[in-house]
């Protein structure tokens, strides 16, 4: 069996990456993940990670301090290196290995060579439709996550009552099978199967999913048992309303 040294949770927003990591971190074991490359900005990450950079050090410089620190909280002394990265943001985090590694030829090979022996956990979400809702209606409300007992974990704007608009979620739906399609892309070129998760099957059995990930990373899996999801479902009647309309004017169906 492998031993990994990290490993980077792969996905796009809406795809249950949240309640994921939380159950990750909950085992003791898994690290602490992230998105600490969310932003296309050192200053982003650094600041993350309460680092603030040296402008009178080099580039290299102030990435390797960065890079440590994201490191040393992403591992939170489980022995293990972890973090998300959402499909959006991830050719800005390749870039800047390539930066640091100029001579090495693969994204792979530049993320090993900083990170370890690493594993890569594709969660994606099937129901498109859904996920596009789930994504524009917490953009329109400003809500991006609840606790399990109903407060608010994650709101990013004011209050504001969703509004139903075909368009806006039309080029979202379309935009989260363009991710899944560039993941994919990805994984072959780099020459890597990844452990693979769906939404559907997180929501139903998290337990079993988390399971399934400490098995992957030669972790104990027994330490998944009894983990109590803290999040949180967002979908209301707003969304059934939503996907109705929506797989009714664009000849969707009853599927994803």
């Amino acid at each position: 069996m492998t031993s990994y040294q990290s490993y980077f949770l792969c996905t796009a927003p809406r795809s249950g990456s949240t309640l994921l990591c939380r159950l990750l971190s909950a085992t003791g074991v898994a690290g602490k993940p992230e998105s600490y490359f969310h932003e296309p900005s050192l200053n982003a990450w650094g600041l993350d990670v309460g680092v603030s950079l040296d402008h009178a050090a080099s580039e290299s410089r102030q990435l390797d301090a960065v890079l440590d620190a994201v490191v040393r909280v992403g591992t939170a002394d489980t022995g293990i290196f972890a973090a998300r990265v959402q499909r959006h943001s991830f050719d800005y985090f390749i870039d800047q290995l390539a930066r640091c590694y100029p001579a090495l030829s693969t994204d792979r090979q530049r993320i090993e060579r900083r990170f370890g022996t690493s594993a890569f956990i594709y969660l994606k979400r099937e129901d498109k439709v859904r996920q596009a809702i789930s994504f524009v209606k917490a953009e329109q409300s400003g809500l991006w996550h609840r606790n399990a007992d109903g407060s608010e974990l994650e709101r990013l704007a004011p209050p504001a009552e969703p509004e139903y608009d075909a368009q806006r979620l039309w080029r979202q739906y379309q935009t989260l099978l363009n991710y899944d399609d560039e993941w994919e892309a990805w994984f072959a070129k780099e020459g890597i199967e990844p452990h693979r998760v769906l939404y559907e099957t997180l929501s139903v059995s998290p337990s079993a999913v988390v399971s399934g990930i400490l098995g992957h990373l030669g972790r104990n899996a027994d330490l998944a048992q009894g983990l109590v999801p803290d999040v949180a479902k967002l979908s209301d009647q707003i969304s059934q309303d939503w996907e109705a309309r929506f797989r009714s004017e664009f000849g969707l169906g009853d599927t994803k």
